[in-house]
């Protein structure tokens, strides 16, 4: 069959391989000059790295299984992180391992074991639809306790989904509490954080030349403008934004839920109010090229309320500073609704906000040691799983016959990371096979 692929992120490039390895004739619609999505890479001062962080976790068994298609996988670089938390007090701290956690102020004895118990068991649940009927904090509240959700949850829970933590079920730390416990599920002792070297830029270099080795047609530059069906109605018909039509057997759109609705409008009305009504969160990410480095922390969690980002996340100490000319890569991301005003400050104004407390956190960092200061915004990166959501969640079949809808709204029980994202992959393939 005749199949297009309208966005060529990770999931779009995901799809492309599959459905040509199962013997299809595949058109991906990138409406950007490169291929990437969210994971595509850009220019900061003389280094070349990825917009925003990312990493691959041992139990990734889709990203681990895509990077050995396209012939990456020997090129996974495995590396033990170390964490950072910034507490009330304004000192950094270590909280890497059990006996660091144990020693982190704040909570009682009694509090870290409640915590662990929360944990524990939040691992022993099966089924993520009870999780939906109880908003992460009363959740979280009621089995770590008060103090507890304060200290640690709530800095955790900020760092991936600024304040719309509020809006969210227990199902996103259920989920999250799930994908850490994965890899110790496989008989892996321990979970060890993975890069490709040169980013996602090498992956997708990589992905360019598997589908031109494959015959997969990448049009680049080619904002889709409408996906529906075509006057015979017996094809679905992609119009791009220049005019130029061509028809297809299947379609599958991986735009956000509200730039689907707009770009497929033989929808039902009631297709349409689901994606419409998805609440999503923006980020609005800072990355930083550095002559030193802050800490030897990848992540480090920031519990004063203050604060104009929600973490600090240091590349360089996951990465090989190699990678980065010798420079130390910083990512300060803020997790927001997109109606936040601080999407339109400019990059000079962001960086007058962020780093007088980002020096606060570590005070040897000097004006000029930021050798580069570049943000990007994006309005629309994660459905916040809302209570009920599944039942209220886009569907991936829809209405018109041969199109599909794919992104992180039909993701219920997800966190935000690129293997949940390629879940979606199977997902078409069985449904398209019905």
């Amino acid at each position: 069959m005749r199949w297009a692929v309208v966005g060529g992120g990770a999931l779009g490039c995901s799809l492309a391989v599959q459905l040509r390895q199962q013997g299809h004739d595949v058109t991906v619609y990138e409406a950007a000059p490169e291929l990437g999505g969210l994971a595509a890479p850009w220019q900061l001062g003389d280094i070349t790295w990825d917009r925003h962080y990312h990493v691959t976790l041992l139990s990734d068994r889709r990203t681990n299984a895509l990077y050995e298609t396209i012939g990456l996988g020997q090129d996974v670089h495995w590396v033990e992180t170390k964490t950072g938390y910034y507490g009330p007090d304004r000192t950094l701290r270590s909280v890497s391992n059990a006996i660091e956690f144990l020693k982190l102020p704040g909570l009682s004895i009694i509090d870290k074991g409640r915590l662990a118990a929360t944990i524990l068991y939040g691992s022993r649940i099966h089924n993520g639809r009870r999780m939906e009927r109880i908003g992460v904090e009363k959740w979280l509240r009621r089995w770590s306790g008060n103090s507890t959700f304060d200290t640690f949850w709530k800095p955790l829970l900020r760092a991936k989904l600024g304040e719309q933590y509020r809006e969210a079920s227990a199902a996103f730390i259920w989920a999250t509490i799930q994908r850490l416990y994965a890899a110790r599920r496989s008989g892996l002792k321990k979970e060890m954080f993975g890069y490709v070297g040169g980013g996602y830029r090498t992956v997708f270099e990589q992905l360019e030349q598997w589908f031109q080795t494959n015959d997969v047609q990448v049009l680049l530059n080619q904002p889709v403008a409408r996906v529906g069906r075509s006057d015979d109605h017996e094809s679905l018909q992609v119009t791009r934004a220049d005019g130029h039509t061509e028809q297809f057997d299947k379609v599958v759109v991986t735009l956000a839920a509200p730039l689907a609705a707009r770009v497929c409008p033989d929808l039902l009305p009631n297709e349409q109010r689901r994606l419409n009504d998805v609440q999503y969160l923006g980020i609005v990410c800072a990355s930083l090229l550095l002559r030193r480095k802050l800490a030897d922390y990848y992540l480090t969690y920031i519990t004063d309320p203050d604060t104009p980002f929600t973490a600090v996340v240091e590349m360089t100490a996951f990465i090989n500073p190699d990678e980065v000319n010798g420079h130390s890569l910083v990512y300060l991301p803020k997790y927001t609704t997109a109606d936040d005003p601080i999407f339109d400050l400019t990059d000079h104004q962001v960086r007058e906000r962020f780093l007088p407390f980002l020096k606060g956190m570590y005070p040897d960092l000097k004006d000029d040691d930021v050798l580069d200061f570049k943000v990007s915004r994006v309005h629309q990166v994660f459905a916040v799983p809302t209570l009920g959501y599944s039942e209220s969640a886009p569907s991936i079949s829809t209405s018109v016959p041969g199109l599909y809808l794919a992104g992180s709204a039909n993701l219920p029980f997800s966190t935000l990371n690129v293997d949940d994202t390629l879940s979606l992959v199977d997902d078409v393939l069985r449904l398209s096979e019905r």
